[in-house]
């Protein structure tokens, strides 16, 4: 059996173990009458290679095979082994010479396929395959993009630089006109906006500012505040949320991508059935939602083995930063984010923690506080909050986090992690897809057992308090008192300068308090059954406690509760960064409060925005509303939306339209209405 490797050059490499079976059974001398074919072989074969042993070559195998067998082998055997290793090593040869261009020729065939079969989708039905078609394009474009910078970076960088120069000895008065302009277009759009569609607006803007005022007091160094990074964060809140909020383009697409996320985390359910059974929705939490956390783990894990997900964080934590003036570690925790939680966006920067600032530091808890990750975001869209509110919260809450955290606690250091410096971020350590996806759902293990026991021990621990505190108010005949209406009294007046309803500031405020003392996922869950109380349609009132919210109320909710930032979350990032950057130990501690407060402004922020933008119509069906009201007494009658059903009420009986279900208006119906509008006798008689 002969020995050959088409990497490397033997010379001097022997293989121990054919060396010994070699000396053992085989002499020299025994191998004479082969001299000649093997010298003819071993020509044939590479002129280059060198043996050291004869018996290295060569296996007697004559005590195990009778004497005509073992020639017919010797004289067969090397010749036919010759040939097929000259043809591999022939084909190994020249995959090597030719590996690029072979890649080329496989991506181009897969490419070329992949555009055949946008075309015939698109030919077939463009308006079906409009989704393929957007992220095609998409696609090619930050490909192309990807190329050129790659290729042509220097010489766009001096293309740019004149202009660059003159930016920065230009940007003292500058930056004062940007944000001047910002402020006026700001305030000429809120002005138009309140004539359009009332008041309420007016009331979000100026939660901002009080915020933006409080968050100033309040700051580390507030003499030493750069005002570009706070408002350049506000005014990408702004355009996001004008894109998504205000134009049919950026609605649809978020409404879609929505649609898509919830159908696809929907594959989750096949997994829990086949381990829970056919009745696995009867828990719903544990069988139904914690699945979803493991499925999307799991898929997360998958993409950033790709390097898709390393990807998608360096494109938005570059804009970031270009536009924010952030720094490049700062930005690219704050993109990641939106897509993975507190304590694993800071591993894409592991190696620059220790050479970090302390507002860098400061900036990078911050972000964790103020988003969500990915995972969990599953588990809230299974509660039946709107997918679409949860994506505009989690992209508009990065610019945010960094605008508050600059302005919590201003750099006053100069930093060392730069461009300049090659910043990098962390691979997937997988060595293939299986592994990865293996990865990513073994890591959700701890993330699920988290989940699961803080919500048992928070869920059990409330009930105790509410004991506790209903037993005190009985003391002072006042057994309803609870956690929740403390935390509502506290926290609603920062709800009622979100833009929230001041009938529904009472209740968005003992959300924020479940979410801050303990966590969002209580909140949310207590959110959810406050919207399937409105779809239901019940009664808005029962023994004078409302029972559900306005969609608007709904909506700013959604987005104040978007984050990480309570104190459970508290230890876990000063353990979780502790671990990853022992030499910032002190700083970490330092600091974590802080940032959970700045996290809290930025997710309050982002609401408020929210707020500024959000449009809805009619929220209630009037139907219900007015049958709500005419079977109560202390219904609120001076309410906004009970005017707009009476306005539309008596509209459609003088132009002989239908605003209930088939027509069958109530006579309690007419009454409140007019009680409330005090209309001629033709209505009310």
């Amino acid at each position: 059996m002969e020995l050959t490797d088409t990497n490397r050059d033997h010379s001097g490499v022997h293989n121990l173990a054919f060396q010994n079976d070699g000396d053992g059974g085989v002499d020299d001398t025994n191998l004479k009458g082969f001299g000649d074919d093997l010298q003819r072989i071993k020509n044939s074969q590479n002129e280059k290679t060198v043996y050291t042993n004869q018996g290295d070559e060569y296996i007697n195998i004559e005590s195990d095979l009778p004497e005509n067998k073992r020639d017919s082998v010797q004289d067969e055997q090397p010749r036919l082994k010759g040939h097929l290793e000259k043809k591999y090593n022939e084909a190994c040869e020249f995959c090597k010479k030719h590996k690029t261009k072979i890649h080329y020729v496989i991506y181009g065939i897969l490419i070329t396929a992949y555009l055949a079969v946008v075309i015939a989708a698109c030919s077939l039905n463009f308006q079906r395959a409009l989704p393929l078609f957007v992220v095609t394009v998409i696609a090619i474009f930050f490909i192309c993009w990807d190329f050129l910078i790659a290729k042509y970076e220097d010489r766009i960088a001096a293309f740019f630089s004149h202009g660059d120069q003159y930016l920065k000895k230009q940007w003292f008065w500058l930056k004062w006109v940007l944000c001047a302009t910002l402020i006026i277009t700001i305030i000429c759009w809120l002005i138009l906006d309140i004539t359009k569609r009332g008041s309420r607006q007016l009331i979000s803007f100026g939660g901002l500012g009080m915020y933006v005022l409080l968050m100033l007091i309040f700051s580390k160094y507030p003499t030493r505040v750069t005002w570009r990074p706070v408002f350049s964060g506000i005014g990408m809140q702004f355009i996001l949320g004008i894109l998504i909020l205000r134009t049919k383009v950026g609605f649809d697409v978020f409404n879609w991508l929505g649609i898509q996320i919830q159908t696809f985390l929907e594959y989750s359910d096949t997994g829990a059935k086949f381990v829970f059974g056919d009745k696995y929705t009867d828990h719903f939490f544990a069988f139904k939602v914690l699945p979803i956390v493991v499925f999307f783990s799991t898929v997360m894990s998958m993409l950033y083995h790709v390097g898709f997900m390393q990807w998608l964080i360096g494109k938005v934590g570059w804009v970031m930063h270009i536009f924010m003036g952030t720094t490049p570690v700062e930005s690219l925790v704050a993109a990641g984010n939106i897509f993975v939680g507190q304590t694993e966006s800071p591993l894409l920067v592991r190696p620059y923690l220790p050479y970090i600032t302390k507002s860098e530091l400061h900036a990078v808890m911050t972000a964790g506080f103020s988003t969500i990750a990915g995972s969990v975001l599953g588990a809230y869209i299974s509660f039946g909050v709107s997918p679409s509110h949860l994506l505009t919260a989690s992209v508009m809450s990065a610019p945010a986090s960094l605008a508050a955290s600059k302005l919590f606690w201003p750099e006053t250091e100069e930093p060392l992690v730069t461009l300049r410096s090659g910043i990098k971020m962390a691979k997937s350590e997988s060595k293939n897809l299986l592994e990865a996806a293996s990865q990513g759902a073994s890591t959700a293990i701890g993330l699920v057992a988290n989940i699961a026991v803080n919500v048992i021990s928070f869920l059990a621990l409330l009930s105790f308090l509410d004991s506790a505190l209903s037993w005190v108010g009985n003391l002072f005949d006042y057994p309803q008192l609870t956690f929740e209406n403390i935390c509502a009294y506290v926290f609603m007046p920062f709800s009622f300068m979100m833009g929230v309803d001041w009938e529904d500031s009472f209740i968005v405020g003992g959300l924020l308090g479940y979410k801050t003392f303990f966590n969002e996922f209580l909140a949310y869950e207590r959110l959810s059954k406050l919207i399937q109380n409105r779809e239901k349609g019940g009664s808005m009132y029962i023994n004078g406690v409302k029972q559900y919210m306005t969609v608007r109320s709904e909506v700013i909710a959604t987005y104040a509760l978007c984050g990480f930032a309570n104190f459970g979350s508290l230890g876990l990032v000063i353990g979780g960064l502790t671990s990853i950057a022992p030499s910032k130990k002190k700083e970490i501690a330092d600091s974590a409060f802080r940032a959970m407060i700045a996290g809290t402004a930025a997710c309050f922020m982002t609401a408020c925005v929210a707020g500024m933008l959000t449009v809805s119509g009619l929220e209630v069906p009037c139907h219900i509303l007015l049958g709500s009201a005419s079977n109560i007494t202390d219904f609120p009658a001076n309410s906004t939306e009970l005017f707009k059903c009476c306005q539309h009420l008596f509209t459609s009986a003088n132009h002989l339209e239908e605003i209930f279900p088939g027509g069958n208006y109530s006579l309690n119906s007419w009454k409140v209405c007019c009680q409330i509008l005090g209309q001629p006798a033709f209505h009310c008689t």
